[in-house]
């Protein structure tokens, strides 16, 4: 049964300020200048520069003398611009409009620009010294242009063929895409147009072959037992070949100098290198710790004097119509908007100090040396309570942001940890372990590298409580593949 009323409830609502400050929090520096950007192009209310007193805003209390005001400085304006010099008569020769103030000893200089073919033109250019048809031009163009950045053609054949047929209309088959792929398999860079991993790495053991034992046999291990060789297990390829340690790592090393990824070769030197911008920046003066906000963290904004001037002279004036209500409307809300945009801008960085100097007050020891052995384990919930804010700003405020220290620049998220016991009942940082599990793996002999279960007990031997699962987890945190494929010959 449907049954309508009225009752009240209490509820949690976020006010769009709030929405926005959560919004600003998590971005970062070099985000937050086209964050900013965006928001003036939005709101014209919304400037830039230091803010102003409104005690230096005097207004008359008749609108009508602000109009003339405005008038005046409009009038005055245009007594300073000449239109005369924007008007050039056509018949005055060009010589006579021209100047040169240089001498012949100046140096001039021009920065060049630099200028490059990218991965598929380069195939494209390469394609041109060969003779082909037209028909078969048109299938290279398809099979260069599915080709992926890394240099593979991972697309099937017959999808190739279908593709030319609604885009080129042009019929062909599978086998003569083959004979124009392997055609553009003997382009440079040696690989590319590989189907997989496998096909890559015989095009370029082939070329290099050249009547070379080791070479030859590379390509028989790559042909016939790719997944033992891929899997590491060594002793099986020396009883397929007949080969001992030496001999199979001379073979090996021919392979590991091959590149898997022949597209990179030239795609790297058009790929744009990403700077880090810190958002904090600490300096260690005589053991004294001093943070600041990045300068590009702290923008100088504020409200538009010249629609607080109007918002004024509308809402004095005496006409009250329609036309005039929607312009006070639309002034007024460009203003609030910049206004609550200013104070979200200011709480941010409010916040951001607040949290990072909670940070450095918990973790004093580690950022006056470096050294990681000092940091505590911290977790999101610590902080909060130091600042007696929520978890999820916490959170925000960590994420994506970098400090810079005089022992480098990292990501706050890096400082928090979890926490665990050592024989003598000492809680120590995560991070600790993680830095002694490396250690163990980098001094490990690489022809028996050190299972999960070792690595586990030497730390043990260490003092630090640890079992096998957690030591999985961290090795596989830090990238560090299982023993057997860490196994060199």
């Amino acid at each position: 049964m449907l049954k309508q009323g009225l009752y009240q409830k209490m509820l949690q609502k976020l006010s769009p300020q709030q929405i926005q400050l959560m919004k600003l929090l998590q971005v970062p520096t070099a985000e937050l200048e086209q964050r900013i950007k965006e928001e003036m192009e939005m709101n014209p209310a919304l400037e830039e520069g230091k803010e102003e007193n409104e005690d230096e805003l005097v207004f008359a209390d008749d609108p009508q003398e602000n109009t003339e005001e405005v008038q005046s400085e409009a009038e005055k304006m245009n007594d300073e611009i000449d239109v005369s010099e924007y008007i050039q008569d056509e018949d005055i020769p060009y010589y006579k409009t021209s100047s040169n103030n240089s001498s012949a000893d100046d140096e001039h200089t021009v920065i060049p620009i630099s200028a490059g073919k990218s991965f598929q033109e380069n195939l494209i250019a390469q394609l041109g010294l060969a003779s082909l048809g037209d028909v078969k031009t048109e299938i290279a163009k398809q099979i260069i242009g599915s080709i992926d950045d890394d240099g593979y053609l991972r697309r099937e054949l017959h999808s190739v063929s279908d593709d030319l047929m609604f885009s080129k209309n042009v019929r062909t088959t599978e086998k003569e895409i083959e004979e124009v792929l392997e055609l553009i398999q003997t382009f440079e860079p040696a690989g590319v147009g590989a189907r997989d991993l496998q096909e890559c790495l015989l095009i370029q053991l082939q070329r290099i072959e050249n009547d070379n034992d080791e070479v030859k046999t590379a390509i028989k291990i790559i042909k016939n037992h790719m997944n033992e060789f891929s899997k590491k297990h060594y002793s099986k390829l020396e009883k397929a070949y007949n080969l001992n340690d030496e001999e199979l790592k001379a073979v090996i090393g021919h392979i590991l100098k091959l590149n898997p990824k022949p597209g990179n070769s030239m795609s790297d030197s058009h790929r744009l290198v990403q700077h880090i911008v810190p958002d904090f920046i600490l300096n260690n003066n005589d053991g004294n710790l001093e943070l600041s906000l990045n300068a590009r963290n702290v923008p100088d904004l504020k409200v538009s004097r010249s629609y607080q001037e109007m918002l004024k002279t509308y809402s004095k004036g005496k006409t009250k119509d329609k036309s005039t209500k929607e312009a006070v409307q639309f002034v007024k809300q460009k203003l609030d908007s910049a206004k609550w945009f200013i104070d979200a801008i200011k709480q941010r960085q409010e916040t951001l100090m607040n949290t990072m100097s909670a940070i450095i007050n918990y973790q004093y020891q580690y950022f006056l040396d470096g050294d990681e052995k000092l940091l505590k384990p911290m977790i999101l919930k610590d902080i909060a309570e130091m600042v007696n804010l929520d978890i999820s700003t916490i959170s925000r405020v960590a994420n994506s942001k970098y400090i810079q220290t005089p022992f480098g620049t990292f990501l706050l998220k890096s400082f928090f940890s979890e926490s665990l016991s050592t024989d003598s009942g000492e809680e120590v940082s995560s991070r600790e372990v993680k830095n002694i599990l490396q250690e163990c793996v980098d001094n490990e002999d690489k022809r028996k590298p050190l299972p999960d279960d070792r690595l586990a007990k030497i730390l043990n031997d260490k003092g630090y409580n640890i079992a096998r699962r957690t030591v999985a987890k961290y090795r596989e945190q830090l990238n560090i593949p299982v023993a057997r494929l860490r196994k060199q010959l």
